[in-house]
């Protein structure tokens, strides 16, 4: 068969991809062959155990191979004028181009086995939703990936002169590392350690042996102690995950102002990652703040802006996190700088909500603390005692904790104009602080449930096209979030208002 070659202006992937997926698909041969071989040893011998798990071994891994060979040959780019083309396929060739006009990002990420071998993947969006909008190549040369990044996002400077400079915005600081264990993965990681110890042991067929091991070692103990000890140990393997965790997702870190505009954000320890964002793009920063890292005095620091990726890979690579948790004064700075602004918008001071709002989340805190009580209590009624038992238990935990989340709620509650920005502020279990660039609002949502309605409260959302898409004052004073809403976008928000009494203070 002809294998001429495509004309000049393509290019192709890097050759070396067979090696790494090679490379890729025996480590995991590797990984699944000790439990393969001791389940086919109920059948067999030893020596033709292992021998039929090799002969599987090649197969496998010379059909992966082989696949990503033909891949190769047959996937081909360029990078024109007005478009980027990218042609893959053996019997159904597919042909995808996106506009270089509506390219917003170009990502640069390589595992350890492609940094050894000096190559990078690149990931080509316009920031809309679908595998359709983002061209992947997989993998090219470091510095192919470099050339194609600062051809693509290419932009003339519009970005203002200020005292805010260009370069370096922020570094790893290693002593960060210790908001790690008390971010909500440490407990996650814990319960799937436990998880995975079982799995294994039952993949070997040595479950029971291990469930007789810690059987014997607390004997004597109390169930209590044992319960204690043993969400311990989790809570340890948990910690010790997250930290591991941590120094993969940000060692190297670095936030960058590149000349013409545009932020990048560099980190990783094994897998590299390079997101760059377009300051033109950028609506504002989301200041968030999770319980645990609250409790220290630190937030993380994320980017609202449009066009970022939204496939499901990019969704789970924190692509809009512009600063992991830091200490708040920190976040602040940074978040400064980013807007350009002399003062940071997500430390303005908030105009709190009504007293009826605190009301309504304590409510609601109850109702959901109260309710598995009530149907714990009516169960413990019906068949055993012991369930009241437990209902009183759950009782005697839940309620102070419903009514501490619940007045945290309240006390987070907030919203403000600041400069060019509105800022809004709720959430206890994750506390967020939204400065949002008034011109990047594109409409008002205003929603009054009957209950609000009595109390003299509403709620008031901004859509906008970046971030989340929308970013809410909740149970605001039903005056006060119709002027807020007005005077954040003077003329949008008027046509559907009436004014009575006081011409300052709108209402529906």
């Amino acid at each position: 068969m002809s294998t001429a070659a495509p004309p000049a202006d393509w290019h192709r992937l890097d050759p070396r991809t067979v090696l790494v997926t090679a490379l890729v698909v025996a480590g995991v041969v590797a990984g699944a062959a000790i439990p393969v071989t001791l389940g086919l040893t109920r059948w067999f011998s030893l020596p033709v155990a292992v021998l039929q798990v090799l002969a599987g071994a090649v197969l496998v891994i010379g059909v992966a191979a082989g696949a990503d060979r033909v891949r190769w040959h047959r996937t081909r780019y360029r990078v024109g004028a007005e478009r980027v083309d990218l042609h893959t396929g053996l019997l159904l060739v597919k042909r995808r181009s996106l506009a270089r006009s509506r390219i917003r990002t170009v990502d640069l990420t390589a595992n350890l086995m492609l940094r050894l071998l000096g190559l990078v993947t690149v990931r080509i969006g316009t920031g809309e939703q679908g595998s359709e909008s983002t061209l992947v190549l997989d993998p090219v040369t470091r510095a192919e990936g470099e050339r194609l990044r600062l051809l693509l996002l290419e932009r003339a400077a519009t970005a203002s002169p200020g005292v805010h400079r260009e370069g370096e915005l922020a570094v790893l600081d290693p002593r960060w590392i210790r908001y790690a264990p008390v971010s909500f993965v440490a407990p996650m990681l814990g319960g799937a350690a436990a998880g995975a110890v079982m799995q294994v042991s039952d993949w070997v067929g040595a479950q029971g042996q291990v469930i007789e091991w810690v059987g014997d070692r607390f004997r004597e103990t109390p169930l209590l102690w044992v319960i204690i000890v043993l969400v311990l140990a989790a809570l340890v393997a948990g910690v010790v995950g997250a930290l591991g965790l941590w120094i993969e997702m940000w060692w190297n870190y670095r936030l960058e102002r590149e000349p013409g505009g545009t932020l990048r954000v560099r980190r990783g320890l094994f897998t590299s990652r390079s997101i760059s964002v377009e300051e033109a793009r950028l609506r504002g920063v989301d200041l968030v703040e999770p319980l645990g890292v609250r409790l220290l005095g630190a937030a993380r620091l994320d980017a609202i802006t449009t066009g970022l990726a939204k496939d499901h890979e990019a969704k789970n690579a924190d692509h809009n996190t512009l600063l992991p948790a830091a200490p708040r004064a920190r976040a602040d700075t940074v978040a400064a700088d980013v807007l350009r602004e002399p003062d940071t918008p997500t430390g303005a001071a908030l105009t709190p909500h009504p007293r009826a709002a605190r009301g309504r989340r304590l409510r609601w805190s109850l109702a959901a603390a109260l309710g598995p009580v009530l149907i714990l209590t009516l169960l413990g009624a019906l068949l055993t005692p012991v369930l009241l038992w437990i209902a009183l238990g759950c009782a005697v935990v839940a309620v102070p904790v419903a009514v501490v989340l619940a007045l945290d709620a309240y006390r987070a509650l907030g919203h403000a104009l600041s400069g060019r920005y509105l800022v809004t502020r709720s959430g206890t279990v994750r506390r967020s602080t939204a400065a949002l660039e008034r011109a990047g609002v594109i409409g008002w949502t205003v929603k009054q449930s009957v209950f609000q309605r009595r109390t003299g409260l509403l709620s008031v959302t901004a859509t906008t096209a970046a971030g989340g898409g929308a970013y809410t004052a909740y149970d605001t004073d039903a005056s006060e979030g119709l002027a807020f809403a007005a005077d954040a976008v003077p003329g949008l928000l008027e046509p559907f208002l009436e004014r009575a009494g006081d011409p300052g203070r709108p209402r529906p």
